[in-house]
């Protein structure tokens, strides 16, 4: 009888069935989890920084120190001090950084239109850190019209709340936009009276913005012309779900509004549940090449006589190892087909139901799938390779 129908009985038969069975399972399952880990990786990192799941809205964050019981009263302990300011700004998580300027006045709104007058804080950031695109943004010393961007929340507040609260008409943007409220600001005997001109509503930034142009225009003349620490901060993040970043957050007792970073808890529990599954899926994969090779030594082992014999009949060790070789490729091709098919079905059911609720992946696995299916058929060739090859040395 030739070796490799020989080899073909034993693996087909008694004990070397049953183990051949359990390897061929125990590597297909393992190269399913593990090939699953790292698509689940993949379409998360896709959800994340996908064109095509881009929120604008949640790359901007603007952050403030944590008020304490400790901290009442001592204004000086809420601002952020200059090393804390380059330490913010030199995080990888940050693209770019500014301060937001204070008002160092006391500023009025009245809205004669509205029917109410009101305390009020204005505040200024960079042009590039707004998120109104107007022509009107601007302003020079000498005008007495003032640009302003509300957020868009005090309008719904108006509306919804106030407006209602009272029975008073509601307003819509278009119509807001015409209204020019007055503004009185003031430090001390020293008083100024504008108009205000509302050019836009924010999404980003919770609060009442004028140019900066104004802003250092008017700290100079009515506050003390001296630049204050400032007490808020805004960062351009491509990842506000960064665990870094929250984690940054947190030891510093510097606080942003969660709803932009609660995906951050999100992500934890997706990196821990796709590493737990790679974990075990690189555990079964372990226990698959230790069977393989306990299969290997019993073949060899079992028919140590017959190999002997082929090698005192001319068979050179480098053959036998082909013969036995050739036994377990077409499993290796066809577990990692089936693995990687079963994967490819679930990217797809996967990326349905994501599209569904408007978040999109690629229906297809990505390259890191095909790359890790192919790794493994390669490492488990060549741990059974060295396996073949030591016993059947250690029997010529």
């Amino acid at each position: 009888m030739q070796f490799n129908e020989i080899l073909k009985k034993i693996i087909h038969t008694g004990v070397g069935r049953g183990r051949f069975w359990m390897a061929s399972i125990g590597l297909g399952i393992a190269m399913l989890l593990i090939l699953v880990a790292l698509q689940v990786h993949t379409n998360f990192n896709e959800l994340l920084y996908g064109q095509r799941n881009q929120n604008e809205r949640a790359d901007y964050l603007v952050v403030n120190k944590k008020i304490t019981n400790d901290m009442m009263g001592r204004p000086e302990l809420t601002v952020f001090r200059p090393e804390e300011l380059k330490d913010i700004a030199a995080q990888p998580f940050v693209e770019d950084f500014s301060v937001i300027t204070a008002a160092q006045y006391n500023v009025r709104l009245e809205a004669d239109q509205l029917g109410f007058s009101t305390l009020a804080f204005f505040e200024s950031v960079p042009d590039n850190f707004i998120d109104v695109q107007t022509t009107d943004w601007k302003w020079k010393e000498g005008e007495q019209t003032v640009p302003i961007i509300v957020p868009r929340d005090f309008t719904n507040m108006f509306n919804f709340g106030f407006a209602l609260g009272n029975n008073m008409p509601q307003f819509s943007e278009e119509t807001i936009k015409t209204l020019s409220p007055g503004i009185v600001i003031s430090q001390g005997m020293r008083t100024g009276r504008f108009m205000g001109r509302i050019v836009g509503f924010s999404d980003r930034i919770s609060t009442v913005l004028v140019p900066q142009s104004f802003m250092d225009w008017a700290n100079n003349i009515y506050g003390t012309g001296a630049a204050k620490a400032p007490s808020r901060v805004i960062i351009k993040t491509k990842d506000p779900s960064s665990t870094v970043l929250t984690s940054y957050l947190e030891e510093h007792k510097y606080i942003t509004d969660e709803e932009k970073t609660k995906y951050s808890k999100i992500r934890g529990i997706v990196q821990i549940i796709v590493s737990a599954v790679g974990f075990f899926g690189l555990v079964l994969l372990m226990f698959a090449l230790l069977v393989f090779s306990m299969f290997v030594q019993l073949v060899i082992e079992s028919y140590r006589n017959e190999i002997r014999l082929l090698i005192t009949l001319g068979a050179s060790p480098g053959q036998l190892q082909r013969y036995l070789l050739k036994q377990f490729i077409p499993m290796y091709i066809v577990t990692g087909i089936i693995a990687f098919a079963a994967v490819t079905g679930l990217q797809w059911w996967a990326s349905g139901l994501l599209a569904s609720r408007n978040m999109f992946v690629s229906q297809w696995p990505g390259i890191m799938a095909l790359l890790a299916t192919v790794a493994i058929l390669a490492l488990v060739y060549t741990v059974n390779w060295l396996a073949v090859r030591k016993h059947i040395a250690e029997h010529t």
